[in-house]
């Protein structure tokens, strides 16, 4: 498959790789993308790669709580301008409240925000402001309480990162620092358990390629016992202590994990929600720089 300027530079942005380094990367597996990541964390030349860098779409998220009941939706915009309009804000706040009573995003288009469904509601700010809307998605969570965050408000209950966080228990503020927690660190699950099976698979496959060819050019190999035994082990513990919000370090005290702060504060994290604005979606290049292309032409 032939390698384009534009695959290694979507590579590079993914990854913080090099130019040479994306380019062999994609070069070794056939222009895959998600393959060449891989290759690159086997060789220590990339980390993780987090899909949800990629923003492109703007708009807002906001939030709404009813008691034991949160939820946060998602309204896309072409510009960041029109998320700062107030008509828009005030259409992003009513689907928000309407939400609390919608299972989903298609039961949400139907719901009524003043007399009329936000599918129409949404048409009709497409013709009054003049650029396309998207209502991308929603997520809700139940608990004893739920208690909202909004990182980088433009109004109440909306902004562009929205959290949800339900606790059992009674919440004596330990709620909001959670969310601002999460808002920060954006933690890929609850826990091990509800971790996609195929994000461990493919994380444990990284590390197990990785520790190998590391040993294999080590002055001093350790027995391949080890490597199985106690080093994968170990950095696959790692990889669940910082994408798994229980067992992470709180960010209010590193010396304790998020679950040992929720359990000192007389609480349990039952569920969570992060929703950022875009995230997921690629960023839509006009040009591409002018030093990929004179590699790619020097190739």
């Amino acid at each position: 498959m032939a390698i384009t300027a534009a695959m290694v530079k979507e590579l590079r942005e993914t990854t913080g790789a090099g130019m040479m380094d994306a380019k062999k990367a994609l070069t070794e597996t056939d222009g895959d993308m998600e393959a060449a990541i891989d290759w690159l964390r086997t060789k220590g030349l990339a980390k993780a790669a987090k899909k949800a860098d990629r923003v492109a779409a703007e708009g807002l998220v906001g939030v709404a709580v009813d008691g034991g009941k949160g939820v946060a939706v998602e309204l896309n915009s072409e510009t960041d301008f029109v998320a700062k309009n107030a008509d828009f804000q005030k259409l992003v706040s009513d689907i928000a409240t309407a939400a609390l009573t919608a299972a989903d995003v298609e039961g949400l288009k139907v719901a009524e925000v003043n007399g009329k469904p936000v599918s129409e509601a949404i048409n009709g700010a497409i013709a009054v402001i003049g650029e396309n809307m998207t209502l991308r998605r929603m997520a809700k969570v139940e608990g004893d309480v739920v208690v909202s965050y909004v990182h980088n408000a433009a109004a109440p209950g909306m902004g562009k990162i929205g959290v949800l966080v339900a606790l059992k228990g009674s919440d004596n503020g330990i709620g909001k620092q959670i969310a601002m927690h999460i808002a920060a660190t954006a933690p890929a699950s609850l826990d091990e358990a509800s971790l996609d099976p195929a994000v461990l698979q493919r994380e444990l496959e990284v590390q197990t390629a990785k520790a190998l060819e590391e040993n294999a050019t080590s002055a001093k190999p350790k027995p391949e016992q080890v490597i199985h035994n106690n080093i994968i082990p170990g950095r696959m513990k790692k990889f669940l202590e910082e994408n798994t919000l229980l067992n992470q370090k709180f960010v209010i005290n590193p010396d304790l994990t998020v679950a040992q702060a929720a359990k000192d504060a007389g609480v349990e994290i039952i569920a969570y929600e992060r929703i950022a604005v875009g995230e997921g979606i690629e960023k839509k290049e006009e040009d591409f720089a002018a030093e990929v292309a004179k590699t790619m032409a020097g190739a």
